[in-house]
């Protein structure tokens, strides 16, 4: 591999001669080669929006020249659209305030540049009135934005359409309800459902309040807060920049020593995540039981076949979209442990914490994004209920007996119910065996559909 010689305020180094990087990524690539976990571009295009509204904001204020900025600009553009991906190669384990990634930027941004006829320096032009202390935490913010609302959003909202529709097919359908795993009193299937449905409209609620903190930004911060080297005018350019970049309403967090060593709105948006974990992992068992079968499980649904369940067993099918949906859920939850504890760091002036924050909570995104959209197309758009074993199910189940509390007690109610099991007879036969009352009591007090509420 050819070379050249690259400088820095430690002298020179060698890099790749295609590389668009420069000297301290080239540090930061030796000195950390650690893992596979690389920087997720998801923030690297962050980062190069913050880039292009700091450049419009120093233009605007008369602190960069013009043509300066239109180049800082246009490779800025370049990186957003993906074009130069494979020239971010540094991993998450480096410095904890993101300074070699921000500076990887920095140089790729001034590269392009400079391969345009423009002389731009990495530090002085690309980083001008900004620290990484406050650009790093200023995008992580932007791309779990922009990823939550242009993403995450709308795969929730397709999961709620398709609960709808199941909850519209299924609203005639009795089953017997669960607790403890146990036979419980009668539901219909839509009931059940609308449940699932309701936990993605609450998390959907708890993110959008998340999002409400992730649009206060680090930004105009610099080192340690105090805004050294940014001026007002500065800040409100580049809110005002970013903002007509992203159509989103991000603005400046009132207190930006808390912005920079307090990361408490990861924090919140992760546990949201988290319980949008949870309650897809919920889902995703419940779904799993009752396919359970096909002749010795539940039975209660059919789900797709998408592919053969075993190397061993022929023709079993299994819930592998459940499946790949808890796992997910695991690991959503397992990186809001990361996050809480990365968040609890912050010493003084600065969290450094921050690249493991990022890269959790974008991976948690990103998975749940797409974790939600596979189940939906794969496996909850398909669902069939078994409506001949769920009537079987509600017929022998001894908890219709609860429908009998208020005309013969609940001690009454609790004697038939034992004598039905062991005698392994019908609830029915065993109530007109007592004779605590007659058959045209129990037919008229014992209806499931009855039993359902509202």
């Amino acid at each position: 591999m050819k070379h050249r010689i690259e400088k820095d305020s430690m002298g020179e180094i060698q890099v790749p001669e295609s590389a668009l990087w420069g000297a301290q990524t080239e540090r930061s690539r030796q000195n950390f080669d650690i893992g596979t976990e690389k920087m997720p571009y998801t923030l690297i295009s962050a980062l190069a929006l913050v880039k292009k509204s700091a450049a419009k904001a120093n233009e605007a204020t008369g602190k960069l020249p013009s043509a300066i900025s239109q180049a800082i600009q246009q490779a800025a553009d370049r990186i957003i659209a993906g074009e130069v991906n494979e020239h971010f190669p540094l991993s998450i384990w480096q410095t904890g305030s993101g300074t070699q990634t921000n500076m990887n930027v920095n140089e790729v941004i001034a590269h392009i540049a400079a391969n345009n006829g423009v002389i731009v320096h990495p530090n002085d032009h690309v980083n001008m009135s900004q620290s990484s202390n406050d650009v790093f935490p200023t995008a992580i913010h932007v791309a779990a934005t922009l990823f939550i609302e242009r993403e995450l959003f709308p795969v929730i909202d397709q999961m709620i359409a398709t609960l709808q529709m199941l909850e519209a097919d299924n609203e005639q359908v009795i089953k017997i309800g669960r607790t403890h795993l146990q036979d419980a009193t009668p539901v219909t299937f839509a009931q059940e459902i609308s449940g699932w449905r309701s936990g993605f409209e609450h998390t959907k609620k708890m993110l959008e309040l998340s999002l409400s903190e992730l649009k206060q930004l680090a930004i105009g911060g610099t080192a340690v807060g105090t805004g050294l080297n940014a001026s007002k005018e500065y800040i409100d350019f580049f809110v005002q920049y970013l903002n007509e970049e992203t159509f989103v309403s991000f603005s400046q967090d009132p207190n930006t020593f808390h912005a920079l060593s307090s990361k408490d709105a990861l924090v919140f948006t992760s546990g949201a995540l988290k319980a949008l974990a949870a309650n897809a992992m919920k889902m995703a068992n419940d779904i799993r039981w009752m396919a359970s079968g096909p002749r010795s499980g539940l039975g209660e649904i059919t789900i797709p076949a998408n592919e053969p369940g075993s190397s061993i067993m022929p023709g079993k099918i299994n819930p592998t979209q459940c499946e790949a949906l808890t796992m997910i859920a695991i690991q959503v939850i397992g990186n809001d442990t990361t996050i809480g504890l990365g968040a609890s760091q912050g010493n003084f002036e600065l969290n450094v914490f921050m690249p493991v924050m990022a890269y959790n909570l974008i991976q948690s995104i990103e998975l749940l994004t797409d974790g939600l959209r596979s189940f939906e197309k794969h496996c909850l758009s398909g669902i069939q209920a078994n409506q001949e074993r769920m009537h079987h199910y509600v017929e022998q189940s001894l908890m219709l007996i609860t429908a009998l509390n208020p005309h013969i007690g609940y001690d009454n109610g609790a004697k038939i119910a034992k004598k039905a099991f062991e005698e392994k007879t019908t609830l029915k036969q065993a109530a007109l065996a007592t004779g605590l009352l007659t058959e045209s009591e129990y037919d008229q007090w014992v209806k499931p559909e009855s039993m359902l509420g509202k």
